[in-house]
């Protein structure tokens, strides 16, 4: 009888060593839609390797960056489907899932990189990102600043006025709308790896991003005025499938959080500091950079556009904005 149960044993033992062999070498994708060159996947490739180092090698993860596995609509829904396990994107397709967390994009909702900071470790920010897991499942761990976005345009722009009439390429998603159609403009949801060539080519003449993505995906090439309208303080969520999160251990889920919002801290120190010098940069490379009266373009956003059309909450926005 003893002899069967260690024939037993052994048996379970020789299928499991296998399974736990396996299991220790989990390899992970993690996908985005930005540029090699670009700190949103140099610092990811960072975490990466640290969360293999942290894991004694439990964790393999490739980072597939410049939509590789698709565009940013794609790797979101890849959350889902289980075609990717990490993503880098922006609230506004978050807000797909639960629309009030796509209130941080509206236009003016932050000062500046340091408020968009102090909001997320706010009791607002717990609770729009548990918003969010409860309505999708996938988790939120980290988030990081993407830049102040500002407009490019073929013509001079000072005023919200001067945008009427102006073809203008906003992503695909509500909140980005809000300011160029209360100044007038008409916009094209252009997918982003494509934006370079319709400007190139003339089918839209002018784009908004922050300056450093201005510079990565070289737009200054194609476009003649950079206006300071600084009508978003963006940012990226470091966003983990319900499936593989639901897998991790306590111990990995601390490690994951741990690193990925060290490589957010690293990602924004970078942006920071690069935006500052960009404005010089541009100029030199014989650009027109304006500044504008952002109080005329806020002002004309307030009147001509509601919260409510775009599905978020004016409370939300309001206490975000008093978030010191």
């Amino acid at each position: 009888m003893l002899r069967k149960y260690a024939v037993l044993i052994g048996t379970i033992a020789a299928i499991t060593l296998p399974m736990a062999s396996a299991s220790a070498q989990t390899a992970l994708k993690w996908a985005h839609v930005y540029e090699t060159s670009e700190p949103f996947h140099t610092e990811s490739v960072w975490a990466a390797e640290e969360i293999k180092k942290r894991t004694d090698g439990r964790y393999t993860i490739d980072v597939f960056p410049a939509s590789q596995l698709g565009k940013e609509a794609d790797i979101n829904q890849g959350l889902t489907l289980g075609t990717v396990d990490i993503i880098i994107s922006g609230s506004s397709f978050a807000a797909r899932e639960f629309p009030p967390i796509g209130v941080t994009y509206f236009p003016f909702t932050f000062r500046d990189a340091d408020h968009l900071l102090a909001y997320t470790k706010s009791d607002k920010y717990k609770e729009l990102t548990g918003g969010y897991e409860e309505a999708s499942g996938h988790h939120i761990t980290a988030t990081t600043y993407y830049g102040t976005r500002h407009t490019t345009s073929n013509r001079p722009i000072e005023k919200c006025a001067d945008m009427q009439g102006l073809k203008i390429r906003v992503p695909d998603v509500p909140a980005y709308l809000a300011m160029p159609r209360a100044c007038g403009a008409n916009t094209a949801p252009i997918a982003f790896a494509e934006v370079y060539l319709a400007l190139q080519q003339g089918t839209v003449e002018a784009q908004e991003n922050p300056l450093t993505t201005i510079e990565a995906k070289k737009f200054y090439e194609v476009q003649k005025h950079i206006i300071l309208t600084g009508h978003i303080v963006d940012h990226l969520n470091t966003i983990v499938s319900q499936s593989r999160w639901s897998q991790l251990s306590d111990e990995d889920k601390a490690i994951f959080t741990e690193v990925m919002q060290e490589a957010a801290a690293r990602a924004t120190k970078i942006i920071v500091d690069r935006e500052k010098a960009l404005v010089e940069t541009f100029k030199e490379r014989g650009l027109t950079v304006t500044e504008v009266d952002r109080a005329d373009f806020e002002k004309n956003v307030m009147e001509k556009v509601t919260f409510e059309e775009f599905g978020y909450r004016k409370e939300d926005w309001e206490a975000i904005r008093a978030v010191k």
